[in-house]
């Protein structure tokens, strides 16, 4: 990635705090939930620190559900674990796996399965879904034929480009149930970029260390999300595609988000 504006910088980051959605980053003193729904991303961050606070508050939640089959971005999961310093043990045994199955692989690996369980919390894979809908729909059936029929809070771990979208599609899957089931989105870091004293595009330095995107597809993966979340013929929202509930996009989203198509189409003709 070229150098960048400060201004144009301040509008990736407006994107990227918009689309994390971060009602919850914390998990060691949030109340407990019904449901923590663990959607697999390349950033392994996330599902970790699910893991672990878990670990420490097996009452955290009755159930969790590892979710995630074969897509178009399952390489880059296999990738990730390739190339983290601790899982990459497992590099060998999870080639052809869906994705939740990875997840279920460090979690047993890494992570203390019978504690989680101690309170009984249920564990439950999904494996078949491939896009954000089919997390929400497959998740709701693999949740009901484990007699969770009646939720009443559900706790969604997913990227953080995607998070918004996917509780969109819980909205969209759910909307059917009085009183309304209540998502909370928990992304656990919200992604920053900054100039480098070299005035090229970097990573803000987050609390921990961790494996995060290629900042060029980073910029791709927030750009694209917007076109989806808009509510028109065009969207996935109910007057267009009808994947996911109705999205209200802030006028300045929307106005940093065609800033920065318009500042990264001049950057390509220079």
């Amino acid at each position: 990635m070229a150098t960048l504006s400060p201004d144009t910088v301040a509008d990736i980051n407006t994107l990227a705090e918009y689309l994390s959605d971060p009602e919850i980053q914390d998990l060691s003193s949030t109340p407990s939930v019904d449901c923590i729904v663990v959607c697999a991303s390349q950033v392994l961050h996330g599902a970790e620190v699910v893991f672990e606070a878990l670990q420490k508050r097996p009452g955290l939640a009755k159930c969790m559900v590892l979710c995630g089959g074969i897509g178009h971005s399952t390489t880059l999961l296999y990738s990730a674990v390739a190339q983290h310093p601790r899982y990459s043990e497992l590099a060998h045994e999870i080639d052809g796996l869906p994705e939740a199955r990875v997840l279920e692989r460090i979690l047993d690996r890494f992570f203390d399965r019978s504690a989680i369980t101690s309170q009984r919390c249920q564990i439950l894979i999904e494996d078949q879904s491939t896009n954000c809908g089919q997390n929400a729909s497959f998740s709701r059936r693999v949740l009901e034929q484990a007699g969770f029929s009646e939720l009443k809070t559900l706790l969604i771990n997913q990227d953080p480009t995607m998070i918004l979208r996917t509780k969109a599609s819980f909205n969209k899957v759910y909307s059917d149930i009085s009183p309304a089931v209540s998502f909370i989105s928990c992304p656990i870091f919200v992604p920053k970029v900054q100039l480098s004293q070299a005035n090229i595009l970097e990573w803000k330095p987050l609390v921990v260390s961790c494996e995060l995107w290629n900042i060029d597809r980073f910029i791709e993966l927030i750009l694209g999300e917007i076109p989806r979340l808009r509510d028109d013929e065009n969207g996935y929202g109910p007057l267009g595609k009808d994947f996911i509930a109705h999205v209200d996009l802030p006028t300045e989203v929307e106005m940093a988000w065609s800033r920065l198509v318009g500042a990264l189409k001049h950057q390509r003709r220079r």
